[in-house]
């Protein structure tokens, strides 16, 4: 074997052998959920006779035109005592959203609601800019956020605030739900990804002890929290999570309510999806570089450290992910020219791992969220999340190196467009997601992978086949939809603009 095929050998094991260990830790999640079923967080209301503390509610706005009016309607709804709720619209919007706000909040203030709206035409700092801005004149002693794409739950005080009796509580998160689940294989497809993060990851996280983070809108935090651990800050595009791991290293402790559930809106655009995701991803990468060399050389305990890194660097798996796909094609050949087929002894059971790991954990999510009752026929959508995965590799790799590399970028919103129902026609709305090159790199692959088939068919590799067609589904189905939506939109959108 030539050195270059050594080289290629080498690479693709190592990149296998390192996905399996990010696959493993997925059992690792499923295990620490199970093992400790005993130290889930129930509702906890205040203890009768105790006076309810005064609660500040921010809505973080910009441009949401489509929603504003649906959340503050809805947080008019939770049941609290009126003189000790205080809500701050926090709008840096520059279109009609600043109107519709001003009139849902005159309308409430005349209803007797303590609301004021707060309009900043300078955005430094984005969203963290935001809530910094608010706080520094929110009287109340906790704040709960809530992203504009979500509707307030009417119970979440009432169920969550006798969590906060005990003293070293620094923030209670609730469970997302999904408004329009069904709305397409898109929307049914990311309910199940984040039904994973928030059951098993937040749930085995929580349950076990270790570090896990607030996800930016529908949990409550102590305001001398937020301050101890040195406030809002803007160096991370993923603020929430960098103000999570600040605050936990200073010793305040989280909890994580599964059976609190905060309805919301999932994009139904793709290319608004991929933008959400990019952001995710790049924001995670820079609180990687920013925190976890405090968290490795504190004296935290190491089981601590460990889900720290595990957590902070998951999204390293999607750079890991472009090279293996640009690998597996020269590795079958030159393990077929050198009649090493039995290699594939070693990477089908690698990559069967690594599936295996994310199918059983996403199903067992859909377990505990549907019940013994229906949960299996969710099963079908598994698949569907594995390629939707590997689909967004290109997108989100771009995004990590960018992190890990410093490029600075703006926060980019995920735009809301207030679509429910089916028949809702999302093509009309003003906001669209943000287009680049990247789905022309993802249709390349899928040309590319379509070669591979051809190749393993022909030459009877037919244990590799399974594997193949489904990063050439996931590649395809992410470049085709992002490129058929933006398509689509184009003329309907110049038409309302006209």
């Amino acid at each position: 074997m030539t050195f270059s095929g050594t080289v290629v050998l080498f690479s693709y094991f190592l990149v296998l052998v390192i996905l399996g260990v990010f696959g493993i830790h997925r059992y690792v999640m499923v295990y620490l959920y199970t093992r400790h079923k005993d130290r889930k967080a129930s509702l906890k209301p205040l203890s009768e006779g105790r006076v309810p503390p005064v609660v500040t509610v921010q809505l973080p706005l910009f441009n949401e035109m489509y929603v504003a009016e649906r959340l503050i309607a809805s947080v008019l709804e939770i049941r609290y005592p009126r003189e000790r709720l205080e809500i701050q619209v926090l709008d840096d919007s520059t279109d009609e959203t600043t109107a519709i706000a001003e009139s849902a909040v005159a309308e409430a203030r005349a209803a007797g609601f303590d609301i004021s709206l707060i309009h900043r035409t300078d955005r430094t700092g984005f969203k963290a800019g935001a809530l910094e801005n608010g706080l520094r004149v929110a009287k109340g002693e906790f704040v709960l956020i809530f992203d504009a794409d979500f509707l307030a739950p009417q119970d979440i005080l009432e169920n969550a605030l006798g969590h906060f009796e005990d003293e070293k509580v620094g923030m209670v998160q609730a469970r997302w739900g999904h408004v329009n689940r069904g709305y397409s294989l898109l929307t049914e497809l990311q309910s199940i990804m984040l039904d994973g993060h928030f059951i098993m990851e937040h749930g085995g996280r929580n349950r076990s002890g270790r570090f896990f983070n607030f996800n930016g809108t529908a949990g409550i935090w102590r305001k001398n929290a937020i301050q101890d651990a040195g406030g809002w800050q803007h160096d991370t595009l993923t603020e929430d999570l960098d103000l999570s791991y600040r605050a936990q290293m200073r010793g305040w402790k989280f909890v994580f309510l599964e059976d609190l559930i905060s309805p919301a809106e999932l994009p139904v655009d793709i290319n608004a999806f991929k933008s959400q995701q990019a952001r995710w991803a790049k924001g995670s990468a820079q609180v990687c570089l920013k925190l976890l060399p405090r968290i490795l050389a504190s004296s935290l305990p190491a089981d601590i450290k460990a889900e720290a890194a595990f957590h902070l660097t998951a999204n390293f798996a999607y750079p890991l992910m472009v090279a293996l796909s640009l690998l597996m094609f020269p590795a079958m050949v030159i393990r077929y020219n050198m009649g090493w087929v039995e290699m594939i002894l070693i990477d089908v059971p690698l990559f069967l791992g690594a599936t295996t790991s994310v199918c059983s954990f996403y199903a067992f999510a859909q377990r505990q969220v549907f019940g013994e009752s229906s949960w299996r026929r969710r099963l079908r959508y598994v698949p569907g999340v594995l390629a939707l995965g590997i689909g967004l590799s290109v997108n989100n790799a771009r995004a990590v190196i960018e992190g890990l590399m410093g490029k600075p970028s703006e926060f980019v919103r995920t735009p809301k467009l207030g679509v429910l129902a089916a028949t809702d026609d999302w093509r009309l709305k003003r906001y669209r997601g943000l287009t680049n090159w990247v789905p022309y790199v993802e249709l390349s692959l899928a040309f590319y992978f379509a070669a591979m088939a051809v190749y393993a068919v022909t030459h009877g590799l037919w244990g590799s086949v399974p594997f193949i067609l489904i990063f050439q589904a996931g590649y395809l189905y992410t470049s085709t939809l992002s490129l058929i939506q933006e398509f689509e939109r184009l003329i309907p959108v110049r038409a309302v603009e006209a």
